[in-house]
């Protein structure tokens, strides 16, 4: 993994953000639009006056994650990091068909990738938890929390169970967690870059990682020789108790014709 790589490819899960400020602008020039009633998909269909705009913030959303898997994947440990490129690069594809398919035109095509992004997007979050979580503790608990609500608001949106959020609220429970792990992802990854990962970096200096497992071996060695040294302190007292007891049992010490003489040190 090269520092361009980690760049350019949290730079471009950061940039998934932009789905938020695009759905913003369609949705004001959307008469009577409701985030807690209408779907997402409304603002991509012929009654959306930005719908230009709207599918191709779609089209751009899936580019962008596509190109994040698969620049960040190198960088992922595990086996959560391994199934996370490959389902987040579903997850690219079916937000991708969204934009290029509205649900006003070929609504068979729009439905399967529409589930497909919001179960693989959520899945890969969690898969992606675990390839970040030698990192951070911290990130890949947030990323596990984000997949598991989005896959259980995936399972609320498609058995029509919208609670008291509407219909269109669930469906953003289930679409909005991805670009916000995806976001804080690639903002963590492009900071930390590759100096975790790797015991020398490329000027042949020791990493962040090298100087801590030295500092690790070094404690460690100190608290053997430590615990060496009260061990031998702790045998000396009883080594002489037994020399002395050996030397007191000494059978020479005793005079069978005068039991009552001192005995011979």
């Amino acid at each position: 993994m090269t520092d361009s790589r980690y760049r350019w490819g949290g730079l471009a899960w950061v940039l998934t953000l932009q789905f938020f400020v695009v759905e913003a602008i369609a949705a004001l020039q959307y008469e009577g639009y409701s985030y807690s009633a209408d779907v997402i998909s409304d603002l991509g269909t012929a009654a959306s006056p930005a719908r230009l705009l709207m599918n191709a913030s779609f089209v751009l959303q899936g580019l962008l994650i596509i190109a994040g898997a698969l620049l960040l994947r190198p960088g992922l440990s595990g086996t959560g990091g391994r199934l996370a490129g490959p389902l987040l690069g579903v997850a690219g594809a079916g937000v991708l068909l969204v934009g290029l398919f509205p649900s006003d035109g070929n609504t068979t095509v729009h439905t399967v990738a529409a589930g497909a992004h919001f179960v693989a997007g959520a899945i890969g979050l969690i898969a992606l938890a675990y390839g970040v979580r030698p990192r951070s503790e911290a990130l890949g608990t947030t990323l596990a929390l984000l997949g598991l609500a989005g896959l259980i608001g995936t399972i609320f949106f498609a058995s029509a169970v919208f609670l008291f959020l509407g219909e269109g609220g669930m469906e953003r429970v289930a679409g909005y967690v991805v670009p916000l792990g995806l976001a804080l992802a690639g903002a963590a990854l492009w900071r930390q870059k590759d100096d975790w990962l790797a015991f020398t970096n490329a000027d042949g200096t020791p990493s962040r990682r090298q100087l801590r497992e030295d500092a690790r071996l070094e404690r460690a060695q100190r608290a053997a020789e430590r615990d060496a040294a009260l061990e031998a302190a702790s045998r000396r007292p009883a080594t002489g108790a037994t020399s002395a007891s050996t030397d007191s049992d000494d059978p020479d010490d005793f005079d069978p014709d005068d039991p009552w003489a001192p005995r011979r040190r």
